[in-house]
């Protein structure tokens, strides 16, 4: 209904290169929804994922700006986004603290130590001239598509297949129904609740990597912005229970592309940024009640499964 009502009252709204714009304009929001969409399946959310995408890669950029090569700076990133993710998961899973209060601690401190530690003395860290053909993932094209669209539709397929039909994915959506009875039934929740935090911290550093050669920079300040509260806005609005254990990869698409035609029709009204962002704050508090009626979090839902 925004679509057709967009497509009938702003001028080039439909514009081939309009379109091609939103969908890539998104791309990078897209690619971080699924992976709060692997953590909200397992009941939790992971506000840590801004900030664990903006440093690991301005380290890896800083890195190969002071010599090392570019495929060791990224696997030292890489490793940095997972370990920051697996501590998180440790704390969630074994220190039982609430992803909620986690991953807001964590976020707080990787953005402090990567500024203190990491990327001393700036804020932005612009991309090296060495990085080669992994330019071509934020500035390429495939056949007339750019390549954020097409990395993006990747990393959907993967993630589709893999919480589809792998045990781990269907494990995935068993702790998030019922996580006293899946331990009942033999699954290590535990570390399946490391695991989801790890995959997330995996996909935020691929999301990263996308921002940065798009950009030709990564602004650390974008750990202060309301980013992270979009992508809790593109898993909520698509669809994905906060309860846990429902929603797929079709739910972040559409809810990608919902935030994408909103986004692109109150630009071309000239909507100010701040009014934007009042009217996402409403929606996302709309979806959010939305949710607790469609997905209520009572005795009866928490004892699903037990039968």
């Amino acid at each position: 209904m925004l679509f057709l009502a967009f497509s009938l009252t702003l001028n080039n709204f439909l514009d081939a290169n309009n379109i091609l714009s939103l969908i890539r304009s998104v791309a990078v929001l897209g690619i971080l929804g699924l992976g709060m969409l692997i953590v909200v399946l397992g009941r939790g959310i992971d506000l840590s994922l801004v900030a664990t995408m903006a440093i690991s890669i301005a380290w890896s950029m800083q890195l190969i700006h002071e010599g090392m090569p570019v495929y060791a700076a990224l696997t030292t990133g890489l490793l940095f986004a997972l370990g920051v993710a697996l501590f998180t998961g440790v704390l969630v899973a074994y220190a039982e603290i609430p992803p909620l209060f986690a991953t807001l601690a964590m976020a707080t401190f990787v953005y402090g130590f990567g500024r203190a530690h990491l990327i001393v003395g700036t804020d932005v860290v612009y991309m090296p001239k060495t990085m080669g053909w992994i330019v071509t993932l934020g500035q390429g094209k495939l056949f007339g598509v750019p390549m954020p669209i097409v990395v993006a539709a990747a990393m959907a397929l993967v993630v589709f297949l893999f919480l589809k039909f792998t045990k781990i994915g269907n494990f995935v959506y068993a702790i998030g129904d019922n996580l006293a009875a899946s331990r009942i039934g033999g699954i290590a929740v535990r570390p399946m609740l490391v695991l989801q935090y790890v995959l997330s911290g995996g996909i935020a550093f691929v999301a990263g990597i996308i921002t940065a050669t798009s950009v030709e920079a990564m602004n650390t300040r974008i750990v202060n912005s309301n980013m992270i509260y979009d992508v809790i806005l593109v898993v909520v609005l698509g669809g994905v229970g906060l309860s846990g254990g429902r929603g797929n990869v079709r739910n972040v698409i559409v809810g990608t592309l919902l935030i994408g035609v909103l986004m692109n029709g109150m630009t071309i009204m000239d909507i100010q940024y701040t009014v934007q962002n009042v009217i996402k704050s409403l929606i996302l508090l709309l979806a959010i009640v939305v949710d607790s009626i469609v997905n209520p979090r009572d005795e009866q839902t928490g004892q699903q499964g037990d039968i």
